[in-house]
């Protein structure tokens, strides 16, 4: 078969600037948001027409960050704790043939500023500056199936102490009214989420992630996982 040619429609900016931290699905997150930028030709009044009239859409995109790695026959799945083997298709793993994504998210607004469409989305999962190769609205009636199995990723969530310490708490008071970013939403509903790769659990460590332009130190102890620092990236 000849060689396709998929051209961008848009152009994702996320909360998530670097890969860690990012939920492993769509929804998991609600406070994670983003801002989908329509690419030329595609960012016209008409191709958008009525897209405002459904809740959730789905966002088709290319794992692009991966892309020079390669594409593998079998991953170890996180939610099989990283030790067994499975078929690339049977994973939602970024390590495709073709790197392609999709997720279902809440469509917030479609607003225009300027030449600009933009489609304000949550629940999302996303890395900054992601490509999209198409949007579709999410219909309920046909996309989510009932009596549909879940497979190996039946999961229990884990219950998370989680605190902060002061000055993280002052962070994000004065970042939010600074900026409008529930930051202390987000960070708390991703590290309830244990982010930790599966090597890393039942470890008691620190870890950083970046969301927008700040830089969270969070540590776990046993049981407890408290939020040590924030600070603008430099």
């Amino acid at each position: 078969m000849e060689t396709i040619i998929v051209r961008p429609v848009g152009l994702i900016h996320s909360c998530f600037t670097e890969k860690f931290g990012i939920p492993r699905q769509s929804g998991m997150v609600k406070s994670a948001t983003a801002t989908l930028e329509l690419l030329p030709p595609f960012n016209r009044e008409e191709m958008v027409r009525g897209l405002d009239f459904f809740s959730h859409i789905w966002v088709h995109f290319l794992f692009h960050r991966t892309v020079e790695e390669g594409w593998r026959p079998t991953v170890r799945p996180p939610w099989l704790g990283g030790k067994k083997r499975v078929g690339i298709f049977a994973t939602r793993s970024p390590h495709r043939p073709n790197h392609i994504g999709m997720s279902a998210v809440k469509l917030v607004d479609v607003r225009r500023e300027q030449k600009r469409y933009l489609l304000e989305l949550s629940g999302v999962d996303f890395l900054d500056q992601t490509p999209v190769l198409d949007i579709k609205p999410y219909v309920p009636f046909s996309d989510c199936i009932t009596g549909a199995t879940s497979g190996y990723t039946k999961i229990d969530k884990p219950r998370i102490k989680l605190t902060f310490s002061e000055q993280a708490l002052q962070f994000c008071t004065s970042y939010e009214q600074e900026t409008g970013r529930k930051i202390q939403l987000l960070i708390e509903e991703l590290i309830r989420q244990d982010p930790r790769p599966a090597s890393q659990k039942g470890k008691k460590s620190r870890f950083g992630m970046l969301l927008w332009d700040v830089n969270i130190r969070w540590q776990v102890m046993e049981s407890q996982f408290e939020v040590l620092e924030c600070r603008r990236n430099q």
